[in-house]
Parts: C-alpha cells; structure tokens; sequence
C-alpha cells in the first residue's frame, strides 16, 4: 500500500530485456535501508526491488516489469531517460497524507490541456469509459502515483474528463512539472471506488 505522497523522482538509467523488461533506476533514497524484495511504487506501479547498489552516480536500484504490467500503463512510460515518480510502500504508523493507493493502474488517461492560473496549473484530463463512473469531484484519484483531488467532472458524448488543481509544491516534487498536453499518465481510481465497484457487479447479477 501507498499513500500519492512522492518522495523522490527517480531516473530510468538502463532497460534490458531478459524476457521481462529489466528496469535500472537512479535514486536518492538511501538503499541500504531498502530492503531486497521491497515494494517502490514507480509512478504509479507497484514494483518489487529485484537488485540494488550503489556507484559513482549514486544509489540505484532494478525492477522486472512484466508484458503485461507494460500492456497496461502509459506508453513509452518505461523508456531509458525517463523521470518517475517514486514512493515506497507505507508503514503502519506513517502519516496518511494522500489517500490509499495500491500500485495497480486502471486505466491510461491523456491531458487535453494545461493551463497557469495564478501559481497554479488546471490541467484537464480524458480518461477511458472502463473508469469514468468511478471519478468523482472532490475525490481522489492517482496520476502517475500523485494523490491527487478531483476539481470536477465532464461527461461528453465521446468521452469524460476530469479536471485538477497542480500547485506549485506538487509540480516542484513531482514529474507533473513536466506534463504537456498530448502525454498519457497512468490512473488508478479510489480503492473505495473499486470495492463499490465489485458490490454493483455482484448485486446486478
């Protein structure tokens, strides 16, 4: 379990294939605290610590990402050079500052559009009809593994979106200082949206 809080913007430094895709990422944190086989959620996906070391570059750390954890996220999201939103997993007695967050994205969404008010930024983004019942204003939801609160939602006839409110801190902190229009992000909706979720799938047969 994660909490949206980012802690560190990681780096993809290396990615091999060897039959899953091999991911070598640069850090901060401090891995000798970080155990082998421990979650980091790796904007937005939860990754299990296959290796771990540190060089003259610093600390780093390797993940195995699956064909079909790629399948599911945000295209290009796993490309050498790219920055990461990094968290690792909550402990019991942590401060709860986001929501729950799981690692597992439900779906890719796009940002149609960024736009400075004030210190801000509004940022719009499309999202796919599998998740649109399930973001709801004023709650929550994950991009990129940034907890973040819905402004508002939109339903079109060819599609839905949701609005947010970036401050500059989150910006600062997080790769979304760097989100365009065009760029797909990876979403994962409220974990009480996906419990409500099952209890109408279940209660409608």
């Amino acid at each position: 379990m994660f909490t949206g809080i980012i802690t560190d913007i990681g780096r993809i430094e290396k990615a091999e294939q060897r039959g899953d895709l091999r991911l070598t990422i640069r850090t901060l944190y401090d891995m000798a605290g970080v155990d082998m086989g421990a979650s980091i959620a790796c904007s937005g996906v939860c990754l299990t610590v296959v290796d771990k070391g540190h060089d003259d570059a610093g600390n780093w750390f390797a993940v195995d990402v699956s064909g079909e954890t790629i399948r599911c996220v945000a295209a290009d999201m796993f490309a050498v050079g790219r920055p990461l939103n990094l968290e690792r997993a909550l402990k019991v007695g942590d401060e709860l500052g986001g929501h729950i967050v799981t690692g597992h994205v439900d779906g890719v969404g796009r940002i149609n559009s960024v736009a400075p008010v004030g210190g801000s930024h509004h940022i719009v983004i499309s999202m796919p009809d599998t998740i649109a019942p399930f973001v709801a204003a004023k709650g929550s939801v994950t991009v990129d593994g940034i907890s973040l609160t819905v402004n508002s939602v939109e339903d079109h006839e060819d599609t839905s979106i949701f609005t947010l409110n970036i401050i500059p801190h989150t910006a600062e902190m997080t790769t979304a200082q760097h989100w365009a229009q065009g760029d797909e992000v990876n979403l994962e909706i409220d974990v009480l949206a996906r419990y409500l979720q099952r209890m109408q799938t279940h209660m409608a047969k």
